[in-house]
């Protein structure tokens, strides 16, 4: 229970009130002050003498609380506004996006070079088949038939000489054609050609074999003549013919073996009435040998022409010479 006692306080009391300014203010309290008395069998706590009771009294000063500067903060940047797209645009490009894939597919041959109206590739193509150059053949042309000796190697050696040989024929040929005193003479008889059958027909003019057993007008025949004439045979029978001179074949390719396995003799030195061998399936008849170191030959169907032929050339572009045989 608590009870209230007067007590008599003398004169008047400061008492600090706080404000917005500080100040002090002396405020008169009534002599009696009502104090509140514990309840029975509790304490109270009586100030003891000559404390100022105004100090207990008065409230506390309140501080002013101290400005706080504002914290340095760093300057905000200002808020744009959010970009919002026209849908136009929008629409506009998710149609080009296709759009240039589709174009880049396109192949090249879908655009017309044509600018006027109507143009296109079947126009083009019209234009150029109209504008083109026609080519007519006249009826007269026709194909060219060389005619030449067949070719059969016999073994490899031989092989190796036509190829070692190939540019000294070359040369043979080239010189041939370049000299003036060279000449061919078909359908009669020339100068210095004492060859039997010149005007026979040949293979390919489906002519046959002559008495000595070689195709009229042939290398071989012209050459196997010759050596008969040399031999003081020029009438049948001969002495010299296809099966006792080249058993082996009657191409002039095989004549180097012919003279080898009779055992015949050969050299690469030139005599007259010998037989110049070529690599190139060819055979001529030695003429003459001249100071100089040409042989002048005689043959038949030089590069093809079937026909009487002389010529000059160096002894060391004919790879063998085979002499008449004993």
């Amino acid at each position: 229970m608590v009870a209230t006692v007067a007590l008599s306080v003398p004169g008047p009391v400061p008492v600090a009130v706080s404000t917005d300014a500080v100040s002090t203010v002396a405020v008169s309290i009534p002599v009696a002050v009502p104090v509140a008395v514990p309840a029975a069998g509790s304490r109270m706590s009586v100030a003891p003498a000559g404390m100022d009771v105004a100090a207990i009294v008065s409230p506390p000063r309140l501080r002013q609380p101290k400005a706080v500067p504002p914290a340095a903060t760093a300057p905000r940047r200002p808020v744009r506004a959010l970009h919002r797209r026209s849908p136009l645009k929008i629409a506009v490009t998710l149609l080009a996006i296709p759009g240039l894939f589709l174009t880049a597919g396109l192949p090249a041959y879908a655009f017309s070079p044509g600018t006027g109206e109507g143009s296109s590739i079947a126009s083009t193509q019209a234009g150029a088949a109209r504008d083109a150059q026609g080519v007519t053949v006249d009826a007269s042309a026709a194909a060219v038939t060389v005619s030449r000796d067949s070719f059969t190697a016999t073994s490899t050696e031989e092989l190796a000489d036509r190829a070692a040989d190939a540019l000294s024929a070359k040369k043979a040929a080239d010189s041939a054609r370049s000299a003036s005193a060279n000449f061919a003479v078909y359908g009669v008889r020339a100068e210095g050609d004492d060859y039997p059958w010149f005007d026979r027909a040949t293979d390919a003019q489906g002519g046959g074999l002559s008495p000595l057993g070689y195709y009229y007008r042939e290398c071989v025949d012209f050459v196997a003549w010759r050596l008969n004439r040399d031999a003081g045979s020029t009438s049948s029978p001969y002495t010299w013919t296809w099966s006792n001179l080249t058993p082996g074949g009657g191409n002039a390719s095989s004549w180097s073996s012919a003279w080898s396995n009779h055992g015949w003799a050969t050299s690469k030195t030139p005599v007259v009435g010998a037989v110049a061998w070529f690599t190139y399936n060819h055979v001529a008849y030695v003429q003459s040998i001249n100071g100089d170191g040409t042989v002048v030959l005689e043959e038949y169907n030089w590069n093809g022409s079937h026909a009487y032929h002389t010529r000059t050339v160096p002894a060391s572009e004919v790879p063998l010479f085979l002499y008449p045989p004993a």
